[in-house]
């Protein structure tokens, strides 16, 4: 497939998303034929006038003046339709293509995310489509206006003198080579823009999230430096992009010039017998044909930027939303758990990051997963809401294994609270009844951050529960943050909770709250907690120590200390750091 092709099919699927809003573009292409008559209308006019002068045709000299009016107001009303409904059909257009793409991500599976640059993401919804706007917008109504204003001027022409008019046509092939040589190189250029543009928003937004890391650290020069290579090779695609297209236009006009040049000469020889209204109004069409043509090339140049743009966002849409065959839409709700025989590595990687794990969990058992770092324990957590699906064994969530749920089924079964929380530029009261929780009585929300001990500080807040917290809740100390996520984990209410080192930000006396809290709350559902501190997991049914992706290690915590294995020697090195703070 030749990229012309390629790019036409592109453009194609573009325009796909003005077909529900036909209506409007229709009425925008009326508007725009009206522009197009009105231009070799000025030309007969002006015909009109010069004989009436000539011929002394007093009967026609109050009717001129009226013509005139009359075809600026035709025009008008024509610019006015063409533009406004054409405008309608552009926003409308963007809208959806934006909606869309944003609704796609949130069907995106978690590697497709792990694998992608997050500022490239956020560029096609800001940047891809502003370009995709023009390709849809602008560019379409200068390629409707002047594309029919060009034919009716050359219908004109033809009209007037059919053998002079042909020799303008010679030109033509000159015209179309340059277009398609100078297209395909603005549509490199303009995808070379948009992957710098990408890079750019990459950079900020990881200055600006992690603005306190990048000050402690001294990363200022670093940042700095590698925000400037990525603008400096912005800076230069863009100017090629500049010399391109402003190479190409005067080439296009120098063209037509020599085109008209022959046209007016060869018009003085050719048209001497005929009067003098309908040579001034030939030229005068002729010497009109170069703007139309001249903004088709700039349309065009404009299109194939949104081509470009159109085309990472195309495949960005065309990307699989994560597998969800499922066909129970509802389980009992008990919170039963088992492995079996699972194994796991990540996309691009040989190395399993679990292998062979088996154990179950019964409905209102508490399981902690202990571990070095790296060992596999928030890999194996993450296989359950099915983050990421396993390559070999079954995993049973009240005795069916989890991809027979669908995702929506599955995931409404389980309640997560993580080490890296995830609040949002939102009220607490909205973190808290977030999702599908935010049809919840208010009262269950506020019992929700009470058992999460979050009501004290929230109370101390300016707006309590209606205070915005800031982005990715900064305004809150970590410890505050990690206990209206909690918070949330307990208003949902699921039969099975999973604690990945979810105190692991809280102080002495937050952490003995919490760890009341969650004794009250795990007693009722079947719980996995991942935890560093030992301290917390002593009452636990069942530990499993884990270590290069498999479990080495099983049992209750007097059990595991009995054994004098790995787990002894971890709490072992615990108790005797905990004393050496004392």
């Amino acid at each position: 497939m030749t990229q012309t092709t390629s790019s036409f099919k592109v453009y194609k699927r573009l325009l796909r998303y003005v077909v529900p809003y036909l209506r409007f573009f229709t009425i925008s292409v009326l508007g725009f034929i009206i522009v197009a008559i009105a231009q070799p209308l000025f030309a007969e006019l002006v015909k009109l006038i010069i004989d009436t002068i000539e011929h002394g045709n007093k009967a026609d000299h109050k009717f001129l003046p009226a013509a005139i009016i009359t075809l600026v107001v035709f025009r008008a009303f024509g610019a006015f339709f063409g533009n406004y409904f054409l405008a309608k059909v552009s926003v409308n257009v963007v809208h959806k293509l934006r909606q869309e793409i944003f609704n796609h991500y949130t069907n995106l599976s978690t590697e497709y995310f792990d694998a992608q640059n997050s500022g490239h993401l956020i560029s096609l919804i800001t940047y891809n489509v502003a370009q995709v706007t023009t390709a849809t917008s602008d560019s379409v109504k200068t390629f409707i206006r002047e594309g029919l204003t060009a034919i009716g001027l050359i219908a004109y022409l033809l009209w007037l003198n059919w053998k002079l008019t042909l020799i303008f046509f010679v030109i033509a092939p000159f015209i179309a080579i340059i277009i398609t040589v100078v297209s395909k190189r603005l549509r490199s250029l303009s995808k070379n823009v948009q992957d710098s543009m990408g890079d750019m928003t990459h950079i900020t937004s990881e200055l600006v999230v992690g603005n306190r890391v990048v000050k402690c650290f001294g990363g200022s020069d670093y940042e700095i430096k590698r925000f400037k290579t990525s603008s400096y090779f912005n800076k230069q695609q863009s100017q090629k992009l500049a010399l391109v297209t402003a190479i190409q236009n005067p080439t296009m006009q120098i063209l037509v010039a020599f085109a008209l040049s022959g046209l007016l000469y060869l018009a003085l020889s050719m048209m001497d017998t005929t009067n003098t209204g309908t040579f001034i109004a030939y030229l005068l069409a002729a010497f009109m044909l170069p703007r139309p043509i001249q903004l088709l090339v700039h349309a065009n140049n404009e299109i194939q930027k949104g081509i470009a743009a159109a085309t990472d966002i195309f495949k960005a849409l065309d990307v699989a939303p994560e597998l969800d065959q499922g066909t129970i839409q509802k389980a009992t709700g008990q919170g039963i758990l088992e492995f079996e025989k699972i194994s796991f590595s990540y996309a691009n990687s040989d190395k399993l990051a679990v292998k062979n794990i088996n154990f179950s969990i019964q409905s209102g058992q508490t399981v902690a997963i202990v571990g070095a770092s790296g060992s596999g324990k928030t890999t194996l957590t993450n296989l359950i809401p099915r983050f990421y699906d396993y390559s070999t064994g079954r995993i049973l969530l009240d005795g069916v294994e989890i991809n027979k749920y669908t995702l929506s089924c599955l995931r409404e079964q389980i309640a997560l609270v993580t080490q890296n929380i995830t609040l949002f530029n939102d009220t607490v009261f909205n973190n808290i009844a977030y999702g599908i929780l935010s049809d919840i009585d208010e009262a269950d929300v506020l019992k929700a951050a009470d058992d999460a001990y979050a009501t004290e500080f929230i109370e101390n807040l300016a707006y309590g529960m209606q205070t915005e917290i800031g982005e990715h809740g900064i305004q809150l100390s970590g410890g505050q943050r990690q206990r209206l996520a909690i918070a949330r984990a307990l208003l949902k209410n699921a039969p099975l909770l999973i604690l990945d080192e979810a105190t692991s930000a809280l102080d002495t006396q937050s952490e003995r709250y919490i760890q009341k809290a969650l004794e009250h709350v795990m007693a009722h559902r079947t719980t996995i907690v991942i935890a560093h501190r030992l301290s917390t997991i002593e009452k636990a049914d069942v530990i499993l120590v884990m270590e290069a992706g498999e479990i080495i290690e099983r049992g209750t915590h007097t059990d595991l200390l009995a054994q004098k294995g790995a787990y002894a020697k971890l709490h072992k090195l615990q108790f005797s750091k905990k004393h050496a703070t004392d």
